[in-house]
């Protein structure tokens, strides 16, 4: 069964598009005659799965993505249908991507597929949490309180990686400025004390000797050097990106020393309790929510925590028992969950543990950032002293290389 996509005119004349599954395209411009359109335009798309070269570079901003959710959840809640509101979302959306895509999910609406399918087709955009989410309400009656939840879901995520990002720019941009005076100290200052060096015909001090030596490297061989570490850094990338790669890369994550590993850990756990509470309050199965939250956990450690935590469960072990054993898990985790297990409150418990994280998260930030500042400051003033008074120390011996 092949997908067209078409474009049509209907019974009021109005131009119309979408998209219609059938064995060939003589089947595809019969089921479009049979619901009264007239197809102008009929391709074959691509498999579900496969993407244009173009939309590979292509996303959808998480706000557009919940203003996307808030407001649908409003028009159904005001008893609008889904195919309705999706047109008037289709309509007034700013976002190029998301209105085309709201355009296939509203076609695919149209001819009869149900709302949280027809988001599956498009997991770039819609994301196993939001689908999953919009199937339990649309099984329990109450899509519109789900989509709020997803949108909430959304800002509190995207609030946490804000936190996360600005953290990381003051340290980026001060090594980026470190590094590229070094350089520029290396290929243009160190080259006009070795002009004055060499014609003192003197024996120079070995820390001098490894800054020329270094500056004679990357001066002579830079058409080498700077395409080699962008080999190695590529390099890293993909090994990184390999299973093997990525499971040494969380391990160590976690293990960075200065409180970063802390940090990488509570971000994790902030999303994970976060997730599990959003699910479990929409009414998704406490072993499908685990298995959303552990591919959302960003930490191939936590991942498979959560994994283990799944078996365990479909095993008719209670959700605390293996969060109470597994170490990764602060005692605290644990323990709320018990507490909402046992009062039937368990989305609540899970919020309480998202919000002290995100907590945690903001108070370790600020203490990182306490330490992280004057160790760059130590580390720039040593780069730069470094190279400085390796071409000073010569200057000490300067009478005696003159005469």
């Amino acid at each position: 069964m092949a997908e067209f996509a078409y474009d049509a005119i209907n019974a009021q004349g109005l131009l119309t598009t979408g998209t219609v599954s059938a064995p060939d395209i003589s089947s595809a411009r019969e089921q479009l005659q049979a619901r009264g359109l007239l197809p102008s335009s009929l391709k074959e798309r691509a498999a579900a799965g496969e993407e244009s070269f173009g939309s590979m570079f292509k996303k959808v901003k998480p706000k557009s993505l919940q203003v996307f959710a808030r407001q649908l959840a409003t028009m159904i809640e005001a008893g609008v249908s889904v195919v309705a509101a999706l047109v008037t979302l289709e309509e007034q959306t700013d976002d190029k991507y998301l209105k085309e895509i709201v355009g296939e999910v509203r076609a695919d609406v149209e001819s009869g597929m149900i709302f949280s399918r027809a988001l599956g087709r498009h997991p770039k955009v819609f994301s196993r949490l939001f689908v999953a989410m919009v199937a339990a309400g649309e099984s329990s009656g109450t899509l519109d309180t789900v989509l709020d939840r997803v949108a909430t879901q959304i800002e509190k995520e995207t609030k946490l990686k804000r936190r996360v990002k600005s953290a990381m720019v003051y340290p980026t941009v001060v090594l980026t400025f470190a590094t590229l005076v070094l350089i520029f100290m290396l290929m243009f200052i160190v080259p006009v004390f070795q002009k004055v060096f060499d014609e003192l015909n003197g024996q120079l001090p070995t820390p001098t000797r490894i800054i020329i030596a270094l500056s004679h490297a990357l001066r002579g061989y830079w058409f080498i050097i700077f395409p080699v570490i962008g080999l190695i850094v590529y390099g890293l990338k993909r090994l990184k990106n390999t299973p093997e790669g990525t499971r040494r890369w969380d391990q160590f994550k976690l293990r960075v020393p200065m409180k970063i590993g802390d940090v990488v850990q509570k971000v994790a756990l902030a999303r994970i309790s976060r997730t599990l509470a959003t699910l479990v309050a929409a009414g998704v199965d406490i072993i499908t929510a685990l298995d959303i939250a552990a591919g959302t956990a960003g930490n191939w450690v936590l991942e498979t925590a959560l994994q283990r935590t799944s078996a365990r469960v479909h095993d008719g072990v209670p959700i605390s028992v293996p969060l109470q054993e597994d170490p990764i898990f602060p005692p605290m985790v644990g323990q709320m969950v018990k507490i909402g297990e046992e009062t039937g409150e368990l989305d609540k418990m899970l919020s309480k543990v998202a919000d002290f994280y995100e907590d945690e998260v903001d108070a370790s930030i600020a203490s990182l950032t306490s330490i992280i500042e004057p160790l760059l400051m130590i580390c720039v003033g040593a780069m730069v002293g470094t190279i400085v008074i390796s071409m000073y120390l010569p200057m000490f011996k300067l009478l005696t290389l003159i005469k």
